[in-house]
């Protein structure tokens, strides 16, 4: 029989419980699912770093870490996991940030927050059509990728950006930094969907700012680190930037004195742009165990050099 700890907060293994049974059992796996055991006796460790565990040592006979994060820039670093880590990519986490995206790309597109209660007959306002709006998405993984696809299907003029070069239909995509000059300078509209790692720490700061048009609004959903939140705040100050949809940050919750609670141009979401959902997660975890159980390569490898 195949053990499998399930190593995350006690509240989320209520949640997760019955999904996972569930999908061990359609995919033919005799899976015995504990929240505590001997190391020595676990295959698989299915993973989130708020359960405590730091050190895997004692796992002797572990297969893989399958982690129930997207993220992975606190989990890679351990050196203690000898083993090959998998990152979590689920369809309800895909389709969550592609509705939160679309709904904030909308939202700036159409100029909503204008239209406030106070009495005032504001027609005098006209969005460009979506083909005649920019949107650019800096990061195209797999969340990037649908969130574009979204922008595409409304009609959108859509940019990526990767570090790599890639090919997406109906994207105009970019790479390197030419690349990114390139894409900053035609974004109406910025979305920011790429990881924490050492070379996207403050990727977007003030030079970077200044090259995207003139009042461009930006959506970050991605990584709190991405932004040099000074230099974001400066240019909103000027009107380089016209406003700004935040979701994550470097500090979180973000401190009740933090200025971009009280700026009118910033959007303030509490780390809720997308989570992972019990049910789908529960699949990519049982058919990575079943791919390791059958030799084949694991989903969503994470690469350790780059980082994610």
């Amino acid at each position: 029989m195949i053990r499998a700890l399930f190593a995350d907060k006690p509240a989320h293994w209520e949640a997760y419980q019955t999904p996972l049974q569930r999908a061990f059992a359609a995919a033919g796996l005799d899976v015995d699912l504990v929240v505590e055991a001997d190391p020595a006796t676990v295959d698989y460790v299915i993973y989130a770093p708020a359960s405590g565990l730091q050190d895997f040592t004692p796992f002797t006979r572990l297969k893989a870490v399958l982690s129930l994060w997207a993220g992975v820039e606190t989990i890679q670093s351990n050196t203690t996991i000898r083993v090959p880590l998998a990152r979590m990519v689920d369809s309800g986490l895909a389709e969550g940030m592609r509705d939160y995206v679309t709904g904030h790309i909308l939202r700036a597109h159409l100029g909503m927050d204008i239209y406030t209660q106070d009495g005032v007959w504001r027609n005098d306002v006209i969005p460009p059509l979506a083909r005649n709006r920019t949107v650019g998405f800096l990061g195209l993984g797999e969340l990037g990728s649908v969130c574009a696809n979204a922008a595409v299907g409304l009609g959108f003029n859509t940019l990526g950006w990767s570090r790599r070069a890639k090919d997406l239909p109906g994207v105009t995509c970019f790479h390197g930094e030419a690349g990114l000059k390139a894409l900053l300078s035609q974004a109406d509209i910025l979305v920011l969907l790429l990881p924490n790692t050492p070379a996207t720490e403050n990727l977007l700061n003030a030079d970077r700012l200044a090259i995207l048009p003139r009042g461009a609004v930006i959506i970050n959903p991605g990584r709190g680190v991405l932004i040099d939140d000074a230099a974001l705040l400066a240019a909103l100050e000027t009107g380089q930037i016209g406003g700004a949809v935040l979701d994550v940050f470097r500090q979180e919750p973000l401190p009740a004195d933090h200025p971009y609670w009280a700026h009118p141009n910033v959007i303030v979401t509490p780390h809720i742009a997308s989570e992972t959902r019990p049910e789908t997660a529960s699949e990519v975890i049982a058919e990575n165990i079943r791919r390791c159980e059958a030799g084949e390569s694991l989903l969503y490898l994470v690469d350790r050099a780059a980082g994610y």
